[in-house]
């Protein structure tokens, strides 16, 4: 799916680098703890997030992220912003829950990143 298809799916709005619109994504991940998303996104994983400070741009480029999505109608803070310009980073602001948001992408045909449980088993049942 791509960015531009994942913008309409949300009803969402660009922020900045509608460039790379076309760029495919496979895979997302929701979630407010960066933590989280350092444990199981990769590069071909969209992050939607709540969190607006600078520290969810710099995540989702130190994991090659194709586009952040900003739910709940937050508009992140300048300088997450700036940074996101600065590298070429897709971003999307959308005013539906977190929830509502992966309801709608998973709906539209989005995969959700492999997780692994407490036992290093992942979370496929196959």
């Amino acid at each position: 799916m791509t960015i531009r298809e994942i913008a309409r799916i949300l009803d969402a709005r660009w922020l900045c680098c509608e460039e790379n619109a076309e760029q495919e994504v496979r895979y997302a991940f929701a979630s407010d703890m960066m933590s989280d998303v350092l444990a199981h996104v990769s590069e071909d994983t969209m992050l939607l997030t709540g969190l607006i400070n600078s520290q969810s741009v710099r995540t989702a480029e130190m994991l090659d992220v194709p586009c952040l999505v900003f739910v709940r109608g937050k508009i992140p803070h300048q300088d997450a912003e700036m940074r996101a310009r600065q590298i070429g980073l897709p971003v999307l602001l959308t005013t539906c829950s977190m929830y509502e948001a992966c309801g709608r992408l998973y709906a539209a045909g989005m995969g959700a990143c492999k997780l692994e449980d407490f036992n290093g088993d992942s979370d496929d049942d196959d």
